[in-house]
C-alpha cells in the first residue's frame, strides 16, 4: 500500500491527521496557533509541527504533499453562538484556500461546523466552494453524523472534499453510514472511576441547566464540546429531571458528574496513550475541538483508491 503525503492546517491536537495516520497516509508538516495542542500533536507525531499564526508564516517553507488537511477555525459559524458572517474568525480559511492555491495537493479535505450551510442564507459555504474551484478542484461537500461511523457521539459535521481537476473525479459522494456504532457502555464502560483532577468541577451556570445533559449507557454522547464547563454528564450520573421551561434539576441518589477529559477523548476515538499538554480547561478544549478519529480514518480510506488511481 501507498504511503501518501499530508500537510495539515489548524490542526489542534491531530485527530484529523491521525485518522489519516491510521490509514497509512504520513503527515508532514502541521501548524495550529495553540501551544498546547502543538505538543500535544508532537508528542504523537513525526510531523514538523510549526506553532504559530499561520498568516505570519512562510508559504514557501511548506512542503508539497498528496493531500491537504484543514480544521479552519469554526466559532463564527457555529449555530450555538454569534452568526457573523463577517466574523474574523470566518476568514481564516482564506489562508487554507490560498495554500491549496499554491501547493496544489491531489486532493484536500476540510471540516466543520453544521452551522456553515445555512450561514448567510448559504453564501457562506457557497463562497468557500467557489473560492478552492477557481484554484482548480472539483470540489464536495457533505454532512455527516459521526455516530454512524463507529464514533460513541451524537456529532454533525461537514466534510468538504476536493479533487484536483485533472484527477477527472465526478459526481462523488460520501456515504451516510460506514455501519459500525459504537454505545457509550462500550467506549467507556469499563474505565476506571475518574479522578477528581481529570474531572471540570466549574460550577453549573443556568444556561448549563437549561435542558438535559444526559445520555444513558447504551446510547451515544452528546456533542462534545470544547469549553469544559459545558461538558455533558457521566451516563452513570442520576437521571436529569425537567421542572419547568428550560430549566432542569441534578437527580438523587447518585453521584452528579461531567464526562472526564479521559471519558471524552475516548468518545472523540482517540487511543488511551494519547497525552494532552495544559491545564485542564486546555485539555478539554483540544479535545472538543478535534475530528474524532475513527470517522477522520474512514474518510482518509474512502478516497485512497482515487489517490491510488491516479498514482499508477
Amino acid at each position: 500500500m501507498r504511503e501518501f503525503t499530508a500537510v495539515s492546517l489548524f490542526c489542534g491536537a491531530g485527530g484529523l491527521d491521525m485518522g489519516f495516520e491510521r490509514a497509512g497516509y504520513k503527515t508532514v508538516w502541521a501548524n495550529d496557533s495553540d501551544e498546547d495542542a502543538c505538543k500535544t500533536h508532537q508528542n504523537w507525531s513525526k510531523a514538523n509541527v510549526v506553532c504559530g499564526d499561520i498568516s505570519k508564516i512562510d508559504y514557501s517553507t511548506i512542503p508539497i504533499s498528496d493531500v491537504m488537511l484543514g480544521g479552519f477555525p469554526c466559532q463564527g459559524f457555529s449555530l450555538s453562538g454569534p452568526r457573523k458572517i463577517d466574523d474574523t474568525r470566518n476568514v481564516l480559511y482564506k489562508h487554507y484556500v490560498k495554500l491549496v492555491c499554491q501547493n496544489k495537493p491531489k486532493v484536500f479535505i476540510a471540516e466543520n461546523v453544521k452551522g456553515i450551510l445555512t450561514m448567510g442564507d448559504g453564501q457562506v459555504i457557497d463562497a468557500i466552494i467557489e473560492d478552492f474551484a477557481r484554484c482548480g478542484y472539483d470540489v464536495y461537500y457533505k454532512l455527516l453524523n459521526a455516530k454512524n461511523f463507529g464514533v460513541p457521539q451524537d456529532r454533525e459535521r461537514v466534510i468538504i472534499i476536493g479533487f484536483r481537476n485533472d484527477l477527472a473525479v465526478k459526481n462523488f459522494e460520501l456515504p451516510d453510514s460506514n455501519g459500525k456504532k459504537m454505545t457509550l457502555r462500550q467506549a467507556i464502560g469499563n474505565m476506571e472511576e475518574a479522578k477528581p483532577n481529570e474531572v471540570c468541577d466549574a460550577a453549573y451556570s443556568s444556561r448549563y441547566m437549561s435542558r438535559n445533559r444526559k445520555r444513558d449507557w447504551d446510547d451515544v454522547a452528546y456533542t462534545v464540546p470544547a469549553m469544559a464547563k459545558q461538558v455533558t454528564l457521566w451516563p452513570g450520573s442520576p437521571d436529569m429531571v425537567k421542572i419547568d421551561k428550560d430549566l432542569w434539576a441534578f437527580g438523587e441518589n447518585g453521584m452528579t458528574r461531567r464526562l472526564s477529559w479521559r471519558e471524552v477523548a475516548a468518545i472523540q476515538t482517540f487511543p488511551p496513550s494519547i497525552e494532552f499538554y495544559g491545564d485542564l480547561v486546555s485539555v478539554y478544549k483540544q479535545i472538543g475541538n478535534a475530528v474524532p478519529v475513527a470517522l477522520a480514518e474512514f474518510v482518509a480510506n474512502y478516497i485512497r483508491p482515487y489517490l491510488e488511481m491516479t498514482s499508477q
